[in-house]
């Protein structure tokens, strides 16, 4: 409905030479006697105007002109709120358009086919995907599936953490586990990885080369089999929730010199030395942040030679720039909160325009379970895993409940409550709603002949007025805002709560308003109503990535 009101009163504000720079903003009022929606624009623009503010409210109203029959009533309210009255018929009538738009309802144009680059999962390949890590694959997932939604060409990447020391004590930890395996004594430190994969892995290589490589000094191959391994069982685990990435960046590219023998690090340095914000002491490499006002200078190089994060994460997002990204959206764990704030630093320093960068930080998940927390570590190999949480509790709800609080709010994930099959768990409470819906059209093609193929006249719907109804079909309604809400958020936290009071207000209609029992028109008017509520449903749970069952 924004898209309704927006343009009515920006003609208003122009009809009657009302010049402001504050933008037009509708709102649902809190309470139903203030109507259905409402506008601020006369109290925003009252003192920039030098008016009162319900003075430059009734003006306004007197050049507000709203097609005929849509406006049951206009009043000024309170410091100069505008409150909007729709008229029932013309509620109903306008849900006809969820009907006629079907799966494109809810879908924008605002991206406007504008490439985006949505950056998530991004997990080391040094294990199998933890639960925290899970989340934000589904954070990103509905991200993108977001962007998708209003226009946007969008490309979901997964950064590949192919280079550094991880990947090195990752061969050496399945190159210790080998030679237990060729009967060499080991002392296996503990700063390795302790999983019981790394085994799993020591002996496939052990089965396939026996002993062969028990003198190898390096740790190549031991590498190169752990990661091949491991990244193809974090690609299945994401298959399983519907996670995809269209491609992969490989971290060892920017370590990989060119023809003239400079890297994409290598180059971040020059350029960054280049503005003066590079120095060399203790024997490290540093960016000089203290000149942007910070308490301390940061390592891009270790005297150790090996680059922090910071330095090839800088590099990386050169190459997003470079391969002409307009919207750069990365999703990272909290662990990223001290990090990302220094490359983004640097890309302003090096020239590149930041407001193209917008970031979502997801909280940590902790998992109870039977009133228990598990605690997790990946290094020492007692790590919650993605795997089992979905094997437990199914694909849907683990998706769900990684997005039902806000992404910068901690999760517990109660296990429990995932599995229950009642309306306590929330991804049954909806699930259910659809399910309810495609039994009702079974049993209304079954006893009226109503062919959801072949529609009654839309105008029917005009001939519903009871409460239940038009508050069902004004959220519904409501669906495009919410995408483009959760959107500009950032937040498809937004798109559940919103999702769960659709449900709500279906299950309170179904009690309230007799559907097949009705007289005819009535029940076809119903029937409508249910088969709009059911396309909503559905095309937001295409953007949650959860399924629409239609029996439960």
């Amino acid at each position: 409905m924004q898209q309704f009101f927006r343009p009515v009163i920006q003609d208003a504000l122009r009809s009657a030479g009302i010049e402001t720079g504050q933008p037009v903003q509708i709102e649902k009022p809190a309470s139903a006697k203030f109507g259905h929606f409402s506008t601020n624009i006369a109290f925003l623009s009252a003192k920039e105007l030098g008016k009162n503010p319900r003075t430059l409210a009734q003006e306004l109203i007197g050049h507000l002109r709203f097609p005929s029959g849509s406006i049951e009533k206009t009043e000024v309210a309170g410091p100069g709120f505008i409150n909007f009255f729709l008229t029932p018929p013309f509620i109903m009538d306008s849900l006809g358009e969820v009907l006629r738009q079907g799966e494109a309802f809810g879908r924008g144009t605002s991206g406007n086919g504008e490439k985006a680059i949505v950056e998530y999962v991004s997990a080391n390949p040094t294990g199998p995907l933890t639960i925290g890590r899970g989340r934000g694959g589904v954070l990103g997932d509905c991200i993108a599936n977001l962007f998708e939604a209003e226009g946007y060409s969008v490309t979901r990447e997964y950064y590949f953490n192919d280079a550094g020391r991880q990947m090195q004590i990752l061969g050496e930890s399945v190159r210790f586990r080998y030679l237990e395996r060729c009967g060499r004594k080991v002392d296996f430190p503990d700063t390795h990885y302790q999983g019981g994969y790394i085994g799993d892995i020591a002996d496939r290589i052990y089965q396939e080369q026996g002993d062969s490589l028990a003198d190898t000094e390096g740790t190549g191959e031991f590498k190169s089999t752990a990661e091949a391994i491991i990244f193809s069982s974090i690609k299945k685990t994401l298959e399983r929730l519907g996670i995809r990435h269209d491609s992969f960046f490989n971290e060892h590219t920017l370590y990989t010199p060119d023809e003239n023998g400079a890297t994409r690090n290598s180059r971040v340095i020059d350029a960054l030395r280049q503005k003066g914000f590079i120095d060399e002491y203790e024997g490290a490499t540093w960016f000089l942040t203290t000149k942007l006002g910070q308490e301390k200078n940061k390592v891009l190089v270790k005297s150790t030679g090996e680059p922090s994060y910071r330095l090839p994460d800088i590099a990386y997002h050169l190459t997003k720039y470079d391969r002409g990204f307009g919207v750069i959206v990365n999703v990272f764990g909290a662990d990223h909160i001290d990090e990302y704030p220094d490359v983004i630093e640097a890309l302003k320093i090096l020239g590149h325009d930041t407001s193209r960068i917008r970031i979502a930080i997801n909280q940590f998940v902790t998992t109870t379970v039977d009133g228990e927390t598990v605690k997790m570590s990946t290094r020492k190999g007692n790590a919650d895993l993605l795997d089992d949480l979905i094997d437990d509790v199914g694909a849907d709800a683990t998706r769900l409940f990684f997005i039902m609080r806000s992404k910068d709010s901690h999760l517990n994930f109660d296990v429990d409550l995932a599995r229950k099959q009642s309306k306590d768990n929330p991804v049954f409470y909806l699930q259910y709603a659809h399910a309810r819906i495609c039994s009702l059209l079974r049993m209304a093609w079954s006893e009226n002949g109503f062919n959801p193929e072949k529609l009654p006249d839309l105008a029917l719907l005009k001939t519903l007025s009871s409460p239940e109804e038009l508050q069902l079909a004004l959220a519904l309604l409501d669906f495009p805002d919410m995408v483009r809400s959760a959107l500009r958020l950032l937040e498809p936290q937004k798109m559940v709560d919103y999702m769960h009071s659709i449900a709500e207000l279906y299950h309170r209609f179904y009690q309230e308003c007799p559907i097949l029992k009705a007289e005819a028109d009535t029940a076809n008017a119903r029937l409508l109503l249910s088969l709009a509520t059911r396309q909503v449903l559905q095309n937001g749970f295409g953007i949650l990535g959860i399924s629409a069952p239609e029996s439960m």
